[in-house]
């Protein structure tokens, strides 16, 4: 699944491509849309903003009307030359957005719905949201407030994963996180201090910033290493399913005791 970085990543993209610049056409391909009629619906409108919060991106138009997307585990946004080639065949796409200049395409959806302005704030699924890793300024207490008020017993590393707490973190950066904060991913909520699980928020802010502006992708410490040594220790790096839905844990069972 896209995690924050990504979809925060893909908003610049698309911003770039349709703000101040004129539609010239909005199409749903996919079946499930066709009777929304959206294209009537946003047709003349400008796009005023496109923004992200944690792994879900919304595409603002004038008259309080909002796009909302989440691309789950096979979505993907893609903006291309008008006329260019796409890099996935075009029956998969579910939205093409063209101006003059790009083609706008959201490939596989599966989340994407028209709403109002509104709705967007108060949906009771986009209000439960935890605050988004990548906020300019990250709400250090409102993460504990939230975390603090879930399950003590369950492990932080599922704890992180939970968009309600946090938005925004995947396997990777879980994985990732806990290695630079020297935390077990292990631990119950219960047994990790306040400062202990901040620094997994402070260590991949700004990796995950980086990564956003498009910097060079840096070596993993741990995710995807499973029997390679670890990069500080040399401890062959361990890896290990995580619940019962399919997502994975890599850690170093040396600096993360």
């Amino acid at each position: 699944m896209p995690e924050g970085d990504a979809v925060h990543r893909a908003a610049r993209r698309v911003g770039a491509a349709l703000l101040g610049h004129e539609i010239r056409s909005i199409e749903t391909p996919q079946p499930r849309h066709g009777h929304h009629r959206w294209p009537e619906c946003l047709t003349g409108r400008s796009v005023r903003a496109v923004d992200a919060h944690g792994k879900h991106l919304f595409l603002r138009f004038d008259g309080d009307l909002t796009l909302h997307s989440h691309l789950r585990m096979g979505g993907a946004w893609g903006v291309y030359p008008r006329g260019g080639r796409w890099h996935r065949p075009a029956r998969r796409a579910w939205l093409v957005i063209r101006t003059d200049e790009h083609d706008v395409v959201q490939f596989d959806g599966p989340v994407l719905e028209l709403m109002t302005e509104g709705r967007t704030r108060f949906d009771r699924r986009l209000a439960a949201l935890g605050p988004d890793v990548l906020a300019e300024e990250f709400d250090d207490a409102e993460f504990l407030r939230r975390l603090r008020a879930d399950d003590p017993t369950r492990g932080v590393d599922e704890a992180l994963l939970d968009q309600r707490v946090v938005s925004g973190i995947g396997t990777v950066w879980k994985s990732e996180g806990c290695f630079l904060a020297g935390l077990s991913p292990w631990r119950r909520v219960g047994q990790v201090g306040d400062g202990e699980v901040l620094r997994v928020i402070h260590e991949i802010r700004p990796l995950m910033a980086r990564s956003v502006e498009g910097g060079s992708r840096q070596p993993r410490w741990v995710f995807e290493r499973a029997g390679l040594p670890c990069r500080r220790c040399s401890t062959p790096i361990e890896f290990r399913g995580q619940g019962d839905d399919n997502r994975n844990t890599f850690w170093c069972p040396e600096c993360q005791r």
